[in-house]
């Protein structure tokens, strides 16, 4: 039977000169994390780039509802409008602040949004007298809004076109 000193120098741990990873190993780990790193890139610039398409989508709907909201209204006088109008409001600020009816602050709005696009909350206007494809606004009531981004969307359109 060996003796517990026998045994404890045959158990012995790491010497001095092998702890640690070699240099090989880190360079190898490294070039492996570094592959994988840039293979994810592209796919997490696409998901934000989708997320803020699906954003964007999203606050187009809602501020053209308000629109829509703010004209039926109108269309039922529920309260005055100017005569150019046309049953539209003059701008975004009007459906966020709200008009009077009948003694009550109507609000169709809750906040302007930020455009995902620009990061600003700034949009483009239409009124009913503009070319559906124009950039100029003639100032007169809001009857459409739209990015003012002149990027590519992922599906080929530029996003001042949705």
């Amino acid at each position: 039977m060996k003796s517990e000193t026998t045994m404890r120098s045959t158990v012995r741990g790491p010497k001095a000169g092998e702890r640690g990873l070699t240099l090989v190993e880190l360079i190898v780990s490294f070039t492996i994390l570094t592959i994988l790193a840039s293979a994810a890139y592209p796919v997490a610039r696409f998901q934000i780039k989708r997320a803020n398409e699906r954003q964007l989508r999203y606050d187009l709907w809602m501020m053209r509802d308000a629109i829509d909201k703010y004209k039926d209204a109108a269309d039922k006088h529920a309260f005055q409008i100017k005569l150019d109008s046309q049953g539209y409001p003059p701008d975004l600020d009007t459906l966020v602040n709200g008009v009077d009816v009948q003694g009550k602050k109507v609000k169709f709005l809750r906040k302007i949004p930020v455009d995902p696009m620009t990061g600003k909350a700034e949009w483009g206007f239409r009124s009913m007298a503009d070319d559906p494809n124009s950039d100029s606004f003639s100032g007169t009531s809001v009857f459409d809004v739209y990015s003012k981004s002149t990027s590519i969307a992922l599906d080929g359109t530029k996003y001042s076109e949705w």
